[in-house]
């Protein structure tokens, strides 16, 4: 399979993803304030791995992935339906803090705009 076809159909589950996620009436997704970050997909399109997380936390994506594990055959098939393939990836959540990691990392980089600017 093409690495073209592979990343596209990759970055199709992330955008359908998303728009589940807005969906979801479970508390424990809603409440979570949850980002897909990235979606890697086998080279056969059997098995993506998404990865997520949350602007609350890494303790609070833990908590979503148990809820988004439970749901992965929904997800499947919403996937199947809305993608129009003929078999819909395994999907394994991973929870992830690169949201809050980045977060950080603005903060650190607005102080020291904000210390320079003093400075001069």
């Amino acid at each position: 399979m093409s690495k073209y076809k592979q990343e596209r159909v990759a970055e199709d589950i992330k955008r359908e993803l998303t728009a589940l996620l807005r969906e979801m009436k479970d508390p424990r997704i809603a409440d979570a304030m949850l980002t897909i970050i990235h979606t890697e997909l086998a080279g056969d399109l059997s098995y993506a791995k998404v990865y997520v997380s949350s602007l609350n936390g890494l303790d609070v994506a833990k908590e979503a992935v148990k809820a988004l594990s439970s749901a992965t055959g929904y997800f499947r098939r919403e996937l199947g339906d809305r993608l129009h393939i003929r078999k819909a990836p395994e999907i394994k959540f991973i929870a992830d803090n690169r949201v809050e990691k980045n977060m950080e990392l603005f903060s650190i980089l607005s102080d020291l705009r904000r210390e320079r600017e003093d400075e001069n």
